[in-house]
C-alpha cells in the first residue's frame, strides 16, 4: 500500500496531528473496501455484518434494536433499516416482547449463524493478511487507539 503521501499524492502534512486523522480517514476507507469485497459474495454489507455479529454474542437472548444500534460499529447506521433487511432474508427474526407488547425481539436465525460460520475463515484470512503488523505491535497499536479515542 505504500506511504499515505504516496496513495493520496501529497507532498506534506501541516502537522503529525493532521497527517493522523487523515491516515486514520484513508486506512478505514482501505478496510471497508477491502471487507466489502469479502461480504458481497454472501449479500452482506459491512453494517448487516456487524448487526449479525451483535446478535451472535447475544447467545440466543433476545434483544432491541435500539440495543443493537448502542452496539454497532458504525454509529450512523440505521440499525431498524438493517434489521428488516436481514429479516427479508431470512437471517433474523423480530418477535413480540412477551412482557411488553410495545417492544420487539430480535433473534438471529440458524441461517444467519450458518453464514457468520461460513465468513468465519474469511474474515480470519483477511485480518491476518490485512494487518502487516506483528502480535506485539497489534498489541501496541490497539492500546493506541484506545488511548486516542480516550
Amino acid at each position: 500500500m505504500g506511504s499515505l503521501e504516496e496513495a493520496i499524492k501529497q507532498k506534506e502534512f501541516k502537522d503529525p496531528y493532521n497527517k493522523l486523522v487523515v491516515n486514520l480517514l484513508y486506512t478505514q476507507s482501505y478496510l471497508v473496501s477491502a471487507q466489502n469485497s469479502i461480504l458481497k459474495p454472501f449479500d452482506l454489507s459491512p453494517e448487516q455484518y456487524n448487526v449479525l455479529r451483535i446478535l451472535r454474542g447475544q447467545n440466543g437472548v433476545p434483544t432491541t434494536v435500539s440495543s443493537i444500534q448502542d452496539r454497532m460499529l458504525n454509529k450512523m447506521s440505521n440499525a431498524s433499516r438493517l434489521v428488516d433487511k436481514l429479516k427479508a432474508k431470512q437471517l433474523l427474526e423480530r418477535r413480540e416482547c412477551p412482557t411488553d407488547r410495545r417492544q420487539v425481539d430480535i433473534v438471529i436465525t440458524e441461517k444467519g449463524l450458518q453464514i457468520l460460520d461460513e465468513l468465519q475463515s474469511h474474515m480470519e484470512g483477511f485480518n491476518n493478511q490485512v494487518v502487516k503488523l506483528t502480535k506485539e505491535e497489534t498489541v501496541v497499536m490497539n492500546d493506541l487507539l484506545d488511548k486516542l479515542r480516550g
